[in-house]
């Protein structure tokens, strides 16, 4: 900056000295301040520090035979035996497979994108039919995820 003309250097102030200290109490108080509040107990105060979720090994762990098999592909209707069934001929078909006869147990092949008003009345003409069970084995949705 030119200030001989105007003489503007002997009208400044000159540079306080020691602000440097007040820097490095700045950064030293942050330093602490990340360290003591950046722990993974502060953050998330209600989680275990390892947490992990649970595990079931082969013993809390079991398979169930399903001896009827349909597939719900869409909304109202349902493949059964090479034959397309509405929800309500559907309903007389589970009837027809005398289901108190050794306790079966009917497995849903149920489409992602089913909703689960339909998985509820498939589970009501099951049970009303007499089946011990229903077990519902639904696709992964389209985009990958859980």
């Amino acid at each position: 900056m030119i200030t001989r003309p105007l003489e503007l250097a002997s009208r400044l102030r000159e540079t306080p000295r020691g602000g440097a200290t007040l820097f490095y109490v700045n950064i030293g108080l942050l330093a602490v301040f990340f360290g003591l509040f950046g722990s993974r107990f502060v953050l998330s105060p209600g989680l275990g520090l390892d947490f992990s979720l649970p595990a079931a090994g082969a013993a809390g762990t079991a398979a169930f035979a399903a001896e009827v098999v349909i597939a719900v592909p869409a909304s109202g209707t349902a493949l059964v035996e090479g034959q397309v069934l509405d929800f309500k001929a559907l309903s007389s078909w589970l009837k027809s497979q005398d289901a108190k006869k050794g306790r079966r147990r009917l497995l849903v092949q149920a489409s992602a994108a089913l909703p689960s008003r339909d998985l509820a009345e498939i589970y009501s003409m099951a049970a009303d039919a007499g089946f011990a069970g229903v077990l519902f084995a639904t696709e992964k949705p389209a985009g990958g995820g859980l």
